[in-house]
């Protein structure tokens, strides 16, 4: 975690704090839930199987790789040649299909059923949302009296990990992408439905639709008022994370800034 003061970022004062998870193991907080459901549950000999924008795909086969575990992983055509090459590189059988995220997840339940792996779900599993909760916990312990967290959401996982930690502590709010309102949509119609699936952080945060248990957890503990960004807001907070911080984000990574630097 780094901190900041908010007016270096032409903002109204106060204090900044950033969980750097870009410097976790696979390159985001993904590792988290994905060490949590290797340990925590009883995996099968056909191994592990998980369907992934990118990230959590490269998180499971990086665990799985630490822990002897065979893994399959399933990622649409969009996924970044980074990411592709990354799960690639951590030796887990890679299998491209479809062009979004559900077009991957439909594979790689099927696949499961023909072969008896265990599924790992990037977003919506107990033991996904429990390994992503421990991001709010350090959270807490290196920035105490944070009153404000601002969470990007895809699936739910990280904010439902990190608001069933915070649980009303502190106000929790979701950002999402425009081209991908998940949350907002559940919201609006009192229960997870389909919404776009596109923007510039398509291959991190535009799942078909918000988790279930996320949107449980999010009814209680996160701010009722989604904060939605445009593709524009996403890269000028980019532009100013390597401005400012030489922070190097992926657009996923720098959506929750983007509520803050827009004014949104």
């Amino acid at each position: 975690m780094i901190e900041a003061d908010a007016t270096e970022f032409g903002l109204v004062p106060g204090r900044l704090a950033f969980k750097l998870e870009l410097l976790q193991h696979t390159g985001s907080f993904k590792a988290r839930g994905a060490f949590a459901n290797l340990l925590l549950r009883d995996v099968p000999r056909a191994g592990v199987i998980a369907a992934s924008g990118g990230n959590h795909g490269a998180a499971v086969a990086y665990a799985a790789r630490r822990l002897g575990v065979p893994a399959t992983i399933f990622v649409p055509s969009i996924t970044s040649p980074a990411k592709v090459n990354r799960i690639r590189e951590y030796g887990a059988a890679l299998v491209v299909t479809g062009d979004r995220y559900a077009d991957a997840l439909a594979a790689s339940e099927a696949h499961a059923v023909r072969t008896g792996a265990m599924k790992v779900h990037a977003y919506d599993q107990p033991e996904t949302l429990l390994g992503q909760g421990s991001v709010g916990l350090e959270l807490e312990v290196d920035a105490s009296g944070v009153d404000t967290v601002l969470v990007a959401v895809g699936g739910g996982g990280l904010i439902g990990g990190i608001a069933a930690w915070y649980a009303g502590r502190s106000k929790v709010v979701a950002v999402e992408p425009e081209g991908a309102p998940t949350l907002h949509a559940a919201f609006a119609a009192g229960e997870p439905v389909d919404a776009p699936a596109g923007g510039i952080a398509a291959d991190s945060l535009a799942p078909r639709r918000i988790g279930t248990l996320a949107f449980r957890i999010a009814r209680t503990h996160v701010a009722p008022e989604v904060v939605l960004v445009s593709d524009a807001d996403i890269r000028a907070a980019q532009a100013a994370l390597w401005s400012m911080l030489r922070i190097v984000a992926e657009p996923g990574g720098a959506a929750a800034f983007a509520a803050l630097l827009s004014g949104r």
